[in-house]
This record gives structure tokens, sequence and C-alpha cells, in this order.
């Protein structure tokens, strides 16, 4: 039985791993949290691995605070670049196979056609710059990590600009949503379920898969603006929804205008089949 350890694990990625990976009893899950496992202190990660084999390691651990990195600088980098240095060294030396998520923020948002996993990055905030070492980290120590990046993850845990809206869009007659940035919203239960189906391909087809970046959200493009109107039909809410300008609605950090993904890379490597947004966040709603 294959051993995955799955980072992050109290985050809306880990949790939606748990979800999705019910039906795969060929492999022993580890879900280890913050407490359970300190991955940005390289010596107790090697103590981990020393105890016992991991055949893959999910990471899904991140600093996801886009404004608060940009006072924050060191945290941010802590866990976004140091930790994943430190996975992907030990994964290299146990022969671990390494999946690290990433995100969209790497790119300065300037382009006007989808981002392909060859486009330069060039990240505007302190946010992206960290997931962007993290991901030269894993790559230049063990070529064989996977990196996926995706975009405005949400689901029906954690934190997310879905959840946000619905407790917004019960609290006030009105709410403004910048409709200035595009990109493409990612229900996270569908990510679970192709990093899955890669780590099932990966080990049915072992040393075929080549590491290096694929780029992974649902299907389609959207506005944030866009986005809370989709929540906003699908819960039949009574909330006026407006559209702003990103300088109407100032942060702290720079966001990229657009930031929508290619996504051909990763269908034509592992064959997957990719939900549009809307599909998927009626999906998410009905399951909350």
């Amino acid at each position: 039985m294959k051993n995955i350890l799955v980072t992050g694990a109290k985050g809306q990625l880990g949790q939606a791993l748990k979800t999705v990976a019910a039906p795969y009893s060929q492999y022993n899950f580890i879900y280890a949290g913050t407490q359970d496992l300190d991955i940005t202190n390289a010596e107790v990660l090697a103590n981990y691995f020393g105890l016992q084999h991991i055949d893959a390691c999910i990471n899904c651990a991140a600093y996801t605070a886009v404004d608060n990195a940009e006072t924050d600088e060191d945290a941010a980098f802590l866990l976004n670049f140091q930790a994943v240095l430190n996975l992907s060294e030990i994964c290299q030396q146990h022969g671990t196979q390494l999946i690290h998520i990433s995100t969209d923020y790497v790119f300065d948002g300037k382009q006007n056609r989808p981002y392909s996993e060859e486009d330069e990055p060039n990240p505007q905030s302190i946010y992206g710059s960290s997931k962007l070492r993290g991901e030269a980290s894993a790559l230049g120590y063990n070529p064989d990590t996977i990196v996926i990046r995706t975009s405005w993850l949400y689901s029906n845990t954690g934190v997310n600009f879905l959840k946000r809206m619905q407790e917004l869009m019960k609290e006030k007659s009105s709410l403004n949503v910048v409709f200035d940035q595009t990109g493409t919203p990612t229900y996270a239960n569908d990510l679970a379920q192709v990093i899955l189906d890669i780590l099932t391909h990966k080990f049915e087809h072992a040393g075929t898969i080549a590491g290096g970046v694929y780029h992974y959200s649902n299907e389609g493009v959207a506005s944030w603006y866009d986005f809370a109107i989709a929540i906003k039909a699908i819960t039949g809410t009574a909330c006026e929804v407006l559209p702003v300008t990103s300088d109407q609605y100032p942060t702290a950090a720079q966001r990229p205008a657009y930031s929508v993904l290619n996504k051909q890379k990763i269908k034509d490597t592992f064959q997957v089949k990719i939900p549009y947004w809307k599909d998927s966040l009626a999906a998410c709603i009905a399951s909350i």
C-alpha cells in the first residue's frame, strides 16, 4: 500500500483531499497539519521521513494571506519558500514523489491571453514572489517535483471568496465587487481529484511522467464581479452586487489584472476533463 503524506491538511485543499480520497482504498493517506508536522524545520522532517516510508507528498501548506504578506514577508517566505525547499530535499533523498501547489499570482497580469507554463513569471506581490521562490526551490533541487499552479481556490470550508460573499450577502443589502480583475474560480474538490488522478497515473506508469510545472483551474473566464453574481444567482439572495474598479477598492498587495491559465498541458499529459467553473460552483454550494 502506498503511503501519501498530505501537508497543510487543515486547509481547504487538504480538507477537499480528505473528501475526494475516500474511495482510494489502495492508498494510506497521512494528513498532517501544522501541529502534527513542522515542515519549516528540516530536522523534524528528516526524523519524520526516517520513521516511515512516504511514497508521495502533496504539499497543500501555504501562507495565503495575500495582503498581510506585504508586511509579514518573513512568515510568507518561511512557509512558501523555506518549507518547500525542506520538503523537496527530503523527498528527493527518500525517492518520494512531491506534488506542490502554487498560484496564478506568479504572473503580472499584463498579458491578454491565457498564461501557459512557458510564459515568464513576474509576480507583483510578496505573496506571489514567495510562491515563485518555492517553485524554483522545489524544481531546482528535485526536478521530479510536480508543481501545479491554480487560481481563485474556493470550497465549502476555510476562508475563501465564496464563503465570504455568502456571509456578506446575508448581512448587507448591497456589495461592491471589482470587475477589472479576470481569472478563473477553482473548486478545491476538482483540484483534489486531479491531484489524485496524477498520483495514480504516476504510480501506474513509473518513470514515464516528467516533473515540472502544470496549470489547473476550472474551465472558463470570470471577473470577481462575475463570480459574485453567480453566487448571488445560485443562492437566490436579494443582495445587490455592484461592479467597481480596483482603484475603488484598494488593497495592500497588487493583484494581476488578468491571470487566466492555459490548461492544455495538464489535459494532454494526464487526460483529465476539467469542469466549467459555474457548474462546479453550483456543486459546491449544493454541498454546503
